[in-house]
């Protein structure tokens, strides 16, 4: 069958490779795994009990969920193929933002998962003009379940819910995603079937992924960009498996996963558990692993091993590749920027890493980084793909055109109008050029946020992302902004990596009383100054970070420095370390 609708990817694989396991996740700490069959029964049945509830095409329904659950699933197909529009939110977002996008995106059922997310929720009905009702995945005291609908759909006449399923135009209106945004009130971008349906066949046609194989999913999909993934592991006819992050090394060792999808932030983490482990070694285990480290570190896409390297690899990487599982063939990260060392050491150890570019309002890939020999190219964020344009405009803007653009944003024309051109062409905000590689190929090269520009007093602009990045690349540093604008000269604050910096405390004769004596011992103090005068180099002058300051507490969406895609909130941290930015311009 032709897939043209969203819900039309897991019928695709009951036609062409039913799977046993279509979708697994755990249950009472088991796995509830349901078969691409009973995928569908359970879909059916969630749909016929939206129809009895008196939902109708176009009718909005919330969806949020603190982890990734089978139960989504089953929403979001049943959800789709009556019609509806799914409007997935995010868990971390405050009761303010959820009372405005449930009553801008005018949502008539709010289904969440668990007693947590249902206290933060239960007392907008009043406030909430649409909203009918709340429904639960877990059992909460006083709530509704969503088994009701369930329930109430048993026994629904399918041959009525296909003809309003067949009646669906693939150009309206699929799924409404608030932009969870660093400043300002989110908007609802649109995307239709269509929009999504043509970037999942695109990136399916690209990936190492056959029917069968398993996938791993821990990414939130409210999430366009895991979203889509998922939609493409259906249409594959792939096992997907949802875990949570707090359990992810244990299910990598247990799933065994042949693929998966990430943000850069989680694979600094691994890195720093494994640099972290190297560092506790003695002897000859030391001198190899760093020896391994040092080869990963000069690594390039197809490179052809040498003996050395394969010594390397049969006595340290293949320990990496076990840790994941044993059965990696790929892993995909996007949503920020991914440090090229993060690419380029993985892909030594054979864990290929491949970075993509997009946005919510591209639904979500406009480029990424191929599989196949040739296909790659490091620092970059890969070539465009199918039947999407891409071009640079005169003030280095990356503007993009396709399917994928979505249909605008919800309400807000005049918002849609300053993004979106009349003849389809989509300012993306990201400043970017095209370099090519050895055999000709365009990639494309992303510099920086439009907005994020740094002015100086002097009247220079500078650029923070790739600055960032590099710094983060260090095995010491876990997070950093760059911080000067309006100021003399550029500096930083900077989150240590503290596993690796106590380890460094160890053997350096330091007493660890708390972070804060840690971060400002001079031993400490020189050492990432020592940092600092060895990355400085690969930039600008004006570039150059002149001073920083050590912080204790890192960065997380819970404690709100950063949005849950895991992007810097930079007008947050600016605010709440005034004092120390402050500090380090008046030293």
């Amino acid at each position: 069958m032709e897939v043209k609708r969203l819900f039309d990817a897991l019928h695709h694989q009951k036609e062409n490779y039913p799977q046993e396991v279509a979708i697994a996740s755990m249950q009472n700490g088991e796995w509830w795994k349901l078969s691409t069959d009973e995928l569908i029964s359970l879909s059916n049945k969630l749909s016929h009990g939206l129809l009895k509830l008196g939902i109708q095409k176009g009718d909005k329904i919330a969806i949020v969920t603190s982890s990734n659950r089978t139960e989504w699933n089953i929403c979001d197909q049943g959800i789709g193929q009556i019609g509806a529009i799914n409007v997935p939110l995010y868990p971390t977002i405050s009761t303010a933002d959820y009372e405005y996008i449930l009553n801008h995106a005018e949502a008539k059922i709010c289904i969440v998962s668990d007693a947590k997310l249902y206290d933060k929720v239960k007392g907008l009905k009043e406030r909430v003009s649409c909203l009918q009702e709340i429904y639960t995945f877990e059992e909460v005291e006083g709530a509704k379940h969503y088994n009701e609908i369930l329930k109430l759909g048993e026994g629904g006449d399918d041959v009525m819910l296909k003809a309003i399923s067949d009646s669906i135009d693939p150009n309206t209106l699929a799924t409404l995603i608030y932009t969870s945004g660093t400043t300002g009130t989110p908007k609802g971008v649109m995307l239709s079937h269509h929009n999504i349906v043509s970037n999942v066949l695109t990136v399916r046609a690209e990936l190492p992924i056959e029917h069968g194989h398993t996938t791993l999913s821990f990414l939130p999909l409210c999430h366009i960009f895991e979203r889509m993934v998922i939609y493409t592991y259906l249409y594959a006819g792939a096992n997907v498996y949802y875990t949570d992050i707090e359990t992810l090394k244990e299910k990598l060792g247990t799933v065994r996963p042949h693929f998966f999808t990430t943000v850069p932030r989680l694979l600094e983490k691994v890195y720093e558990g494994i640099v972290s482990k190297g560092l506790a070694l003695t002897g000859i285990k030391k001198k190899l692993f760093f020896w391994a480290l040092n080869m990963a570190d000069k690594y390039e896409y197809d490179q052809k091993p040498s003996f050395s390297f394969k010594i390397a690899d049969k006595l340290i990487f293949s320990k990496w590749r076990e840790g994941l599982g044993g059965r990696i063939m790929g892993i995909v990260t996007g949503s920020a920027a991914c440090p090229l060392k993060m690419a380029r050491v993985f892909s030594a150890a054979g864990i290929p890493i491949r970075e993509g570019y997009g946005l919510t309002e591209t639904s979500p890939v406009l480029t990424f980084n191929r599989f196949a020999e040739g296909g790659a190219m490091l620092g970059t964020v890969g070539m465009p793909i199918k039947d999407t344009e891409i071009k640079i405009a005169e003030d280095g803007e990356i503007l993009a055109k396709g399917p994928n653009i979505m249909m605008g944003y919800y309400k807000e024309p005049e918002k849609t109008k300053e993004v979106l051109s009349e003849d389809g062409w989509f300012s993306t905000g990201d400043v970017g050029t095209f370099v090519t590689n050895n055999a000709g190929n365009k990639f494309l090269k992303i510099t920086d946020r439009k907005k994020e520009l740094l002015k100086t007093s002097g009247g220079k602009y500078v650029a923070p992302a790739p600055i960032e990045s590099k710094f983060r690349e260090n095995f010491f540093i876990e997070q950093i902004m760059v911080v000067g604008e309006s100021k003399r000269f550029v500096s930083a604050l900077i989150v240590p990596a503290f596993a690796v910096l106590e380890q460094f405390a160890k053997e350096n004769g330091i007493e660890i009383n708390s972070r804060d004596e840690l971060i400002a011992h001079p031993k400490v103090i020189v050492k990432y100054q020592s940092i600092v005068e060895e990355i400085n180099p690969n930039f600008s002058h004006i570039e150059q970070i002149k001073k920083f300051k050590l912080l204790k507490n890192e960065w997380t969406p819970e404690t709100g420095e950063l949005t849950p895609t895991m992007k810097i909130k930079r007008k947050v941290i600016n605010e709440r370390y005034a004092k120390e930015i402050e500090e380090i311009y008046n030293d």
